[in-house]
């Protein structure tokens, strides 16, 4: 039996089974599921195919869209009729139809034929909606009030402002058939329609470089509205388009956009056919009296229950003390459909703790670093107030450690309304925190007053790791609460303090690690065109976007992540999109560093070099000690060489042909002046043999063939002695440390570091009662002005490990998207089984292996349209089985060779369980 799961670009849809015809089920998602108000005019569609079977591969596809459901089922394809296609292609076909406009709805459906000769039943429909194309589309003004309220503080160092709450009445004079919302509310909005909230969306939309680029959201909204009277209101929040510090604050230039604005347009289309807009104008009123008194993504947020407007976003309410609104300027140049998904409420948590320390002060332990807020339930005399404050740590007398959280004050206040039981929740703020502590609350709280929200970007997650070794497994579970935790719209280096920037460094190779457990395609997509909008007229590309931070340092390390995570979604997903988008934007880069800062062929520039290697001293942050640190221009000239290299394969896959000759040439040069200027000949070692200057020779290829053993003998031999079996490394090292000890032979080597206890290592951090990564090896003794609890810059390749060694899930990086899959396991240390699985565009690919003195047991899954490469630890090819028979009896398997103690094969889709028999 044969299954089809189709894909549009951002769409899931769910399929049943057909008696004797091919079953249509497990449908999902390539980006979103079943998306509104895209602005993709030409989408891609994919789709992924399951089978019972073995050896099937898609050998023609055939795809029907149309402007209604009813057409679709009556096979009648308005808008597109492919014809059957010969074609295995079944990720990004793109959509060769009639031409999309504003609004129009589509819904699709495909069918395959497959290697034996079979053909499909359709899929169950799938859909999608455009958005609003043109800007004429948009009758709406952007409207606000650009003036403080009474209470707020614009300009003070803590800046201090109010949520605005606006609101109209309006009046449906039919039956209403359909009706879409679009709407933009910067920093962050809420919508509401007669009386209730539209959408599951927390702190919307996604963040963007401003004055560049606002996101706008859709919504159906069918079912809110009815004939007659309506009322439409938001509110607004300061996100991070209103400073969170003014000035005198002591960070980096901090950039204020200005006071919260908005843009709404409701299309309605009634039941006769006649359509109406009710629009964002001058006819709104607003008002900053509401309860919601302070918002700030660092400090958190005030709620006065006593100032509650009971029916504000309901038609009739009196709204005469209100202002009317001003007509204000629009943030940016573009107004775009936002591609990636909100933030949502993904998880709770609950306490497992509450210990009153002191009389009123009481700490509630979650037992978990996560990051969102708390949802609080109290009773109580109207006017009395509760403070929730927040913190990742505790003091030793039990009360919270708020060191390392700097000026941040992270601290909710919700005063009651004295009517029964009253729950609230912060609608504009976050915090990454274990601990609470509340005070002033009415009487003594239970486990109950409290539950966590878990918040992050609304992806699936996608991976399962699990092995033999507790160590691993609790470091493991430490990254993917850091991971999601630091999901906020763009990958934020933290939660907790006045930071929460999206550092490029943190991600450039973590990004990878990330994308094992997260479908995090489109969140990466996002900020790579966050990255491209705050690149300088001249070429230079900042160290964080968006560039709520103003700091352009010119460094090599840092903005290399914008080609290698462009790199990362062609391997990873399929998707060659973000490397044409960007490729002229990259290249700008590339010259422009060379011609500012090359010198000889070497580029002379880096800023922070190896970030955060541990100290020589505990309560240091940063190394003073010259042996341990890796040159800046060693550094930034092995990662340009390495992204020359980039640049030739994107040259390649872009059409830009005379471009690949000139990076080529340029690698050459670089790479023949860096082996003059950084190889010790005689010691057969790079710079001042670090680590990590050893590392990146022979992870970017610039050793000599005939010195690159004798180069990876000083890492294993600095690694095992001067520190004794420990990491040496940073954020930057650590991004290809375990893959080069693996691939040159010493797997046994990353596994010692991955299975530490002992400080410096991810196990210490667990062993000293992480449960997320720290900033630094030595956060639990430096000074606590850079010792984040949550951070994940310093996981590196150790994710990628995890998946591609540990767990045999690898992509073939010649043949994108998972579509050949290399599988070879890393037998190590005292690891008795490893159990992986990683759900791809083609679908879930499965490896769990078990190793005993007699046996290697391996059960794979090998998803349909694709083959595997795969590996079987063994000494020959003549005792190994499949299914109780010898593998080699196999029809559909092809031995390769022997290479290295495995036997080597080629294998096709299906389910398989190898056995080893030593």
């Amino acid at each position: 039996m044969r299954q089809i799961v189709l894909l549009l670009l951002f769409i899931t849809v769910a399929c049943t089974a057909q008696t004797g015809q091919t079953a249509l089920t497990r449908l999902r998602c390539e980006y979103r599921e079943n998306p509104l108000g895209i602005d993709a005019t030409v989408p891609r569609l994919s789709w992924e195919i399951t089978s019972n079977k073995r050896n099937v591969m898609q050998q023609a596809y055939q795809i029907m869209v149309a402007s209604s459901l009813e057409s679709l089922k009556a096979d009648k394809a308005d808008l597109w009729n492919s014809g059957k296609v010969s074609s295995d292609q079944s990720l990004g076909v793109t959509y060769a139809g009639k031409p999309l406009e504003t609004g129009n709805a589509c819904f699709w459906k495909v069918k395959v034929w497959t290697s034996d000769g079979k053909e499909s039943a359709w899929s169950e429909p799938g859909s999608w909606t455009m958005g609003l194309l043109q800007p004429s589309d948009w009758q709406a003004v952007w409207i606000g009030l650009d003036s403080a309220f009474a209470g707020d503080r614009p300009t003070d160092t803590f800046t201090r402002l109010s949520a605005r709450y606006l609101r109209k009445d309006f009046r449906l004079p039919k039956k209403v058939k359909k009706a879409t919302a679009y709407i933009s509310g910067v920093g962050l909005y809420e919508l509401y329609l007669n009386g209730s909230k539209t959408g599951k969306d927390v702190l919307a939309p996604g963040p963007t470089e401003y004055n560049k680029r606002t996101f706008y959201n859709t919504y159906d909204v069918t079912s809110q509205l009815q004939q007659g009277d309506n009322a439409i209101g938001a509110i607004l929040g300061n996100g991070r388009y209103f400073s969170m510090r003014g000035n005198g604050s002591g960070l980096p230039p901090v950039t204020n956009f200005g006071y919260p604005k908005m843009i709404c347009q409701l299309n309605v289309v009634y039941e006769d056919g006649s359509t109406d807009r009710i629009v964002t104008d001058n006819s709104w009123k607003v008002t900053a009296a509401g309860p919601v008194g302070a918002n700030n993504e660092y400090d958190g947020e005030e709620y006065d229950a006593t100032k509650e407007m009971p029916g504000w976003s309901k038609p009739g309410f009196n709204a005469a003390s209100w202002l009317p609104v001003q007509l204000v300027s629009k943030p940016g140049e573009l107004l775009v459909a936002q591609m990636n998904n909100n933030i949502r409420v993904m998880d709770t948590v609950k306490a497992l703790q509450v210990k009153e320390i002191k009389p009123g002060v009481f700490i509630y332990d979650m037992g978990q670093n996560f990051v969102g807020w708390v949802r609080l339930k109290v009773k109580g005399a109207s006017g009395t107030q509760v403070a929730l404050r927040f913190a990742e740590r505790l003091n030793d007398d039990g009360s919270l450690y708020m060191a390392n959280l700097r000026s941040a004050k992270v601290t909710d206040k919700y005063t009651l309304s004295g009517k029964d039981t009253e729950e609230w929740e912060p609608r504009f703020t976050y915090h990454g925190f274990r601990y609470v502590e509340v005070t002033g609350y009415p009487g003594k709280p239970d486990l109950s007053a409290i539950e966590g929200r878990v918040v992050y970007d609304d992806m699936a997650t996608t991976g399962h790791f699990e092995t033999s070794n507790e160590v691993i497994n609790q470091i493991y579970k430490n990254a993917y609460w850091g991971i999601r935790g630091n999901y906020r719209g763009m990958p934020t280096d933290c939660p907790q303090r006045d930071e929460r920037m999206g550092w490029l460094g943190d991600r450039a190779v973590g990004a990878r690690g990330e994308s094992f457990i997260f479908d995090n395609h489109l969140l990466y997509a996002k900020w790579l065109q966050d990255i491209e909008d705050a690149q300088t007229p001249a070429g230079s590309v900042p160290d964080v976007a968006p560039t709520y931070w103003r700091m352009y340092s010119d460094n090599m390390t840092w903005p290399a992540a914008y080609l290698i995570i462009a790199n990362l979604l062609y391997e990873q997903y399929g998707d060659d999109q973000p490397i044409r988008k960007h490729y002229a934007s990259m290249k700008k880069w590339m010259a422009y560093m060379k011609d500012k800062y090359m010198k000889e062929y070497i580029l002379t520039k880096d800023t922070y070099g190896d970030w955060c290697m541990p100290p020589e001293s505990p309560e240091l942050i940063h190394s003073k000690d010259p042996a341990r640190k890796t040159a800046g221009d060693f550094l930034g000239t092995a990662f340009y060489y390495h992204l020359l290299t980039l640049m030739e394969r994107f040259a390649t896959i872009t059409g830009n042909t005379a471009d690949v000759a000139s990076f080529k040439a340029l690698g050459e040069n670089v790479k023949m002046a860096f082996n003059k200027k950084f190889l010790n000949q005689e010691g057969g070692y790079y710079a001042n043999n670090t680590p990590t200057a050893n590392i990146f020779s022979l992870a970017y290829q610039l050793a000599p063939e005939d010195k690159q053993k004798q180069v990876f003998q000083h890492i294993a031999d600095k690694t095992l002695n001067d520190y004794k079996g420990h990491i040496s490394t940073g954020l930057v090292g650590a991004e290809w440390l375990m893959r080069t000890l693996t691939n040159y032979g010493r797997g046994d080597i990353a596994y010692q570091l991955a299975t530490n206890t002992t400080y410096p290592s991810w196990g210490y951090m667990a062993k000293e009662g992480a449960t997320t990564i720290w900033e630094l090896w030595n956060g639990n003794t430096a000074d606590p002005a850079m010792n984040s609890g949550n951070h994940v810059m310093l996981l590196g390749d150790l994710v990628v490990w995890y998946y591609q060694h540990l767990g045999a899930i690898q992509p073939d990086p010649d043949a994108p998207g998972f579509k050949k899959i290399i599988m070879k396991p890393l037998i190590a240390g005292d690891l008795k089984k490893a159990d992986a699985s990683y759900h791809s565009g083609y679908g879930m690919i499965r490896s769990n292996w078990e190793k005993t003195d007699k046996s290697f047991k391996w059960r794979i899954s090998v998803p349909v349209n694709t083959h595997a490469t795969v590996y079987v630890p063994a000494k020959d090819n003549k005792n190994i089985k499949e299914g109780g028979k010898p593998l080699a009896d196999n029809k559909d398997v092809k031995f390769l060779r022997m290479e290295d103690g495995y036997a080597v094969y080629e294998i096709p889709s299906g389910d398989y369980e190898i056995l080893q028999d030593n």
